[in-house]
């Protein structure tokens, strides 16, 4: 019986453009995609992971590092991965980090993966220098997905242009006071989506003439209670800001949380923006900037595939986000929210 190796050398291509092209996804050109399904009717292929090996003597399974499983990011990105890497026969090696504030995250070990993945995912992790070296120095193929140090290969949004198109979308409205509710503070990876988030939040309000305010910035920690917590802080500290730019849905929806603990009506005192495109948006009314975190994370996980068969991959891969409004965003009242607030206390 054929396997994804005969039909990758018969069509001249990587098992992993194979897969690619027989799934229908993306990044497989017209002409290559053909070649691929009229070498695998010849050869009579059908997909099963058994047929899929790359080369002998792997081990078959890829290491996953990433902060968090239950989130929305990382979850869709982790299934993404997996069902691509299933597809080919290969397991996932999952190990998590807890990066909350409260708590002092462990340091990666690349010995626990030596001898036992062919290749490293790492999803939405910042990691320093050391750790980075490290995993490079394990000699295996590594892959970055939401934030990657530029000399690694990394799939990720244009976090600058996204955080720029939320903002402007605020601005556009009418809206001058805009509060921005980030993520967790990285010191050691710049490259980490809240960095570039905050940049296009800035540049959007140079753009329009607005002068950037640093304290119109708080950390939500990437959760409903982080944003309903830091919006509650801001919205108190500042009660002239009308609209919110929150760099995750999960935030902004604690932060549509927070307009109500204080009385205020949403759009009509407070617009509240997102980014991911979660499944809850909707329920919630939630003007967000959608992304395909699912396919990122197939999308890595071909990457890698192709890496660990010797081929070159590109750099990076940068994903685009669209902008959905909804019923969170809308033009700042004449009133002001300050008279809302008051109203409500």
């Amino acid at each position: 019986m054929a396997g994804i190796d005969d039909v990758a050398r018969a069509a001249g291509v990587s098992t992993a453009t194979v897969s690619r092209a027989l799934r229908g996804l993306p990044n497989v050109s017209a002409a290559t995609r053909t070649r691929v399904l009229a070498e695998a009717a010849r050869l009579r292929y059908v997909p099963t992971p058994s047929a899929s090996s790359l080369a002998t003597g792997r081990t078959r399974t890829i290491g996953l590092l990433t902060p968090w499983v239950s989130r929305w990011f990382f979850a869709n990105v982790i299934e993404g991965a997996e069902r691509a890497l299933r597809d080919l026969g290969f397991d996932v090696l999952l190990y998590t980090f807890d990066v909350r504030r409260s708590a002092v995250r462990r340091r990666v070990d690349p010995h626990v993966l030596r001898h036992r993945v062919d290749g490293t995912l790492v999803v939405g992790l910042g990691l320093d220098d050391d750790e980075v070296r490290s995993l490079v120095g394990l000699g295996r193929p590594l892959a970055f997905v939401g934030s990657g140090p530029a000399d690694q290969v990394t799939v990720r949004l244009d976090d600058v242009a996204t955080g720029r198109a939320a903002t402007q979308h605020l601005v556009d409205l009418g809206h001058r006071v805009i509060g921005h509710v980030t993520g967790v503070p990285d010191r050691d990876s710049p490259w980490t989506p809240p960095v570039g988030r905050s940049r296009g939040y800035a540049r959007a309000l140079e753009d329009a003439g607005v002068r950037y305010d640093p304290s119109l910035e708080v950390d939500g920690d990437f959760d409903v209670e982080g944003g309903r917590a830091s919006t509650t802080a801001l919205l108190r500290a500042r009660p002239d800001v009308t609209a919110v730019f929150a760099s995750s849905d999960e935030m902004a929806m604690g932060a549509i949380l927070a307009a109500r603990d204080l009385g205020r009506r949403v759009p009509q005192d407070l617009s509240v923006i997102g980014v991911d495109g979660h499944d809850l948006g909707e329920l919630a009314g939630l003007t967000t900037m959608v992304q395909d975190a699912y396919q990122q994370g197939a999308d890595a996980a071909l990457l890698l595939m192709e890496m660990i068969g010797g081929a070159e991959v590109p750099a990076s891969l940068t994903y685009p986000t669209q902008l959905v409004q909804r019923a969170s965003t809308g033009p700042p009242t004449q009133e002001g929210p300050a008279a809302a607030a008051r109203g409500g206390e």
